[in-house]
């Protein structure tokens, strides 16, 4: 099964669902159970993939950047028509 579609639009979510999230392990709590509740016909090692590979774009977006505020990077995708 290729993933790459669920990890894109997973990551593309990204912003909505962990605006709480204070650090990685939260995040990757939060990503896992988005992919969970999104997908549920996954097998448990798709959904590692699916999370890891959301990490990896997230890693790669500076999405866990020291000082990074969600809420402004989900306000400036607003203003961006995003």
């Amino acid at each position: 099964m290729d993933l790459r579609g669920i990890i894109n639009e997973i990551a593309g979510q990204a912003d909505d669902f962990l605006d709480a999230a204070a650090n990685r392990a939260e995040a990757r709590a939060g990503i896992t159970g988005q992919v969970g509740a999104a997908h549920p016909e996954l097998s448990p090692a798709d959904r590692r993939k699916v999370a890891d590979g959301v990490m990896a774009i997230l890693e790669g977006e500076g999405f866990f950047a020291a000082g990074r505020d969600p809420r402004s990077a989900a306000a400036e995708d607003q203003d961006n028509g995003e």
